[in-house]
């Protein structure tokens, strides 16, 4: 049978799976809308409501734009990294030769389709979205003129409209694209048009929000891949499409930390909003989360059964077809349970979480914690602030850094002590500056602030720089097993040689990105925006993070770069930049009104100093901050001059060992030898200079003055 007709057989199969999971997902959708009491209508005397369409309709469609961004997810996943790249004829593989395959580009084609269906998901979402917050029939929300006033002031219809452009781009884009290059960009925007929709639920009003929100998004970007690399495979081996086996192992080993994030992350966010345990059975919002908790276990077998029977069994010899298919019968089942899980998510987040016990007042409400009290030394070492995004973040650069070092030692290969100690310095200094005092108090006061960013800008950078981690990676990283395909390694490979690593680590880039964005940042509304929502603030410590990492990569690296300073240059660069960051201290101490004032006045402590007394002391603080990473700086460049010079100096000396031997190896002493050398270069500058005289001045091409 050939491959055309074993996929026409596989379509109706398909269709069929497809048709299971679909009744699946909104069958366990209704019952938990009306177990959880978001089908009833709620009337309040004086308030319209939206009617039946919009009760029903706002959770359907929802779930229809979880699935379909989710299975754009997978498709593109699928392209771009679960099926091996093609080798091109004629030439050897390496990094940056392979292109995608037929499948691959089917699978792009299909993500078309699907972000389409996605941005008309995402738009009806909006419609209901604004018909049930105004009380009013979609009819007309339609037809008048609220839905384009309230999408720019709504901030779940702004997200909504954010969701519809960018999942429209990827549709459009997915048409043309052609390069695993150019997969891989479409798949981290159509990552990056996940978070915005559920990011405005539930948990930008939980009490715990900074951790509510932190755990939204992990679980968000955790379940589109794991939900929609399966749906892919599912209908990979209907299809009894090639490379069955390579995608699935790999799917494997992804959907193993897929699982254990979403699990972490959805822990998180059932303690952010129910803290006491009671409520899960108490509350029509915890006997929903408990029924999440037992499916996802449910999953959890699933996805243990595939590691130990199914995808040892696609390796082995026998007819594909058959494999094909035992395999898809299982992972079909698992895709229905899965779809019920989506269903049963969007009930979840179309339900009311237990209002919190107590008076909140102003101030949790903006930071999710009580106002501290005075500040003190011993306080900000011990008031310690549990922030999930840069714990995990903590987590993630320690024990993968670690985990490439144990490769190297257990391969036989050293790696220098002294840069793991770096590594783990500058992660410790991130946690330092996110998890104690000082991260409670840099939320209401501009001084703690200035101290952490200039911690995590121009501190934090040097450690991590130094420890080298883009050379330990690829040393540590293992070349793709299939000839052509690119893993890990070959794609930080390409990353290193891309037009744009050498447009961003060009040292005039980042230098304007590492001193003109702090100016940008503080100067503008844009700090008070961010600092007004956890995730602007999370983006905004990201920033000075890898701004810093940039800088200091061009400045110390010694990982590839695509352009690398003599060490003169490097000293002539420090000394011009850091001045800037005195000028930024001096500006701000010499302001005459006080920065985001809005926000500060919000969260203003009753022991603290005036808003702008305080900021006139964070602008010391850059000012007197930036002598520390000098010193540090020049302490570490000396030491890199000074053993450049003596790795120059030994190769010098191999080098004249080997022509000493040559030498002997001909008879010619070595005296002799060095003395013959010495001569043929005096020889050949007495040549040059009765060249040039008897030119008298001679032009290249034999030109000379006044001749034609």
């Amino acid at each position: 049978m050939s491959a055309g007709e074993d996929a026409r057989g596989g379509v109706p199969a398909l269709v069929r799976t497809a048709a299971i999971a679909v009744a699946a997902g909104l069958g366990v959708l209704a019952v938990a809308l009306v177990a959880g009491g978001a089908a009833a209508e709620q009337i309040i005397p004086g308030i319209a409501t939206a009617g039946t369409l919009t009760r029903w309709g706002l959770p359907v469609s929802r779930t229809a734009m979880d699935v379909a961004s989710a299975l754009t997810i997978g498709t593109l996943l699928a392209a771009a990294v679960l099926l091996p790249l093609e080798t091109r004829r004629g030439k050897a593989a390496g990094a940056g030769t392979g292109t995608l395959s037929k499948d691959a580009i089917g699978y792009l084609r299909a993500a078309s389709w699907l972000a389409a269906g996605w941005a008309a998901a995402a738009a009806a979402t909006l419609v209901f979205t604004v018909s049930d917050v105004l009380g009013q029939p979609v009819g007309q929300v339609i037809t008048g003129s609220e839905l384009s006033s309230y999408v720019g002031s709504l901030e779940q219809g702004t997200a909504l409209m954010i969701v519809v452009l960018l999942a429209v781009v990827v549709a459009l884009l997915a048409r043309t694209t052609a390069t695993p290059a150019a997969a891989i960009g479409l798949l981290a925007m159509a990552a990056v048009a996940l978070l915005p929709a559920p990011l405005t639920g539930h948990s930008a009003s939980s009490a715990n929000h900074a951790i509510a929100v932190t755990g939204v998004a992990l679980h968000v970007a955790a379940v589109a891949p794991w939900v929609g690399g399966l749906g892919v495979l599912v209908a990979h081996a209907l299809l009894r499409r090639e490379r069955l086996p390579v995608m699935a192992e790999r799917f494997s080993r992804m959907a193993l930390w897929c699982y254990i994030v979403v699990g972490a992350s959805g822990m998180m966010n059932v303690v952010a909003r129910m803290p006491d345990p009671a409520e899960l059975v108490t509350t029509n919002y915890g006997r929903l989360a408990l029924a999440k908790i037992v499916a996802f276990a449910a999953l959890g077998w699933f996805g243990w059964w595939h590691r130990e029977r199914t995808v040892p069994a696609l390796q082995e010899r026998g007819p594909r077809a058959a494999r094909a298919r035992a395999f898809a019968r299982l992972a079909g089942v698992e895709a229905a349970v899965m779809a019920g899980t989506m269903g049963l998510a969007v009930a979840l987040a179309s339900t009311a979480p237990p209002a919190p016990t107590g008076t909140e007042s102003a101030v949790r409400t903006l930071l999710g914690y009580e106002m501290p009290p005075p500040i003190t030394a011993g306080r900000l070492a011990t008031l310690w602030w549990f922030d999930l995004f840069f714990a995990a973040l903590a987590a993630v650069l320690a024990g993968v850094y670690l985990a490439g070092v144990v490769r190297l030692r257990r391969r036989g290969d050293s790696w220098p002590l002294w840069r793991t100690v770096f590594w783990l310095v500058g992660v410790l200094s991130i946690v330092l500056a996110t998890q104690t005092g000082v991260a409670r108090y840099a939320s209401i006061l501009f001084s703690v602030h200035m101290a952490q960013h200039m911690t995590l800008n121009m501190l934090t950078p040097i450690f991590l720089v130094v420890g080298a981690p883009i050379t330990l990676a690829l040393r540590a990283l293992k070349p793709a097993r299939i000839r052509g395909d690119r893993g890990p390694r070959e794609w930080l490979t390409a990353l290193l040689h891309s037009r744009y690593s050498a447009f961003i680590a060009h040292p005039a880039t980042a230098t304007i990105i590492f001193v003109a964005s702090t100016f940008a940042l503080y100067f503008t509304p844009l700090f008070q925006s961010l600092m007004q929502n956890h995730l602007g603030h999370i983006g905004m410590t990201v920033h000075f993070l890898l701004a810093g990492f940039l800088f200091f990569w061009v400045l110390l690296g010694v990982d590839p770069a695509p352009k690398r300073l003599p060490y003169p240059g490097r000293l002539l660069l420090l000394f011009v930049t850091m001045p800037f960051h005195a000028f930024f201290g001096i500006a701000l101490m010499n302001l005459g009104k006080p920065i985001a004032e809005g926000w500060y006045n919000a969260v203003d402590p009753p022991w603290g100093t005036t808003l702008l007394q305080d900021q006139h002391t964070g602008g010391a603080i850059a000012w007197a901050f930036g002598e520390i990473p000098t010193f540090i700086v020049l302490i570490v460049l000396a030491v890199q001059w000074y053993s450049d010079d003596q790795r120059q100096a030994r190769r010098m000396d191999r080098r004249a060992d080997r022509a000493a031997k040559a030498g002997a190896a001909a008879g010619v002493p070595a005296e002799d030898d060095e003395l013959a050398a010495y001569n043929a270069r005096l020889a050949k500058l007495a040549e040059r200079d009765r060249i040039a005289e008897e030119g008298g001045g001679a032009r290249p091409g034999g030109a000379r003055p006044g001749g034609t």
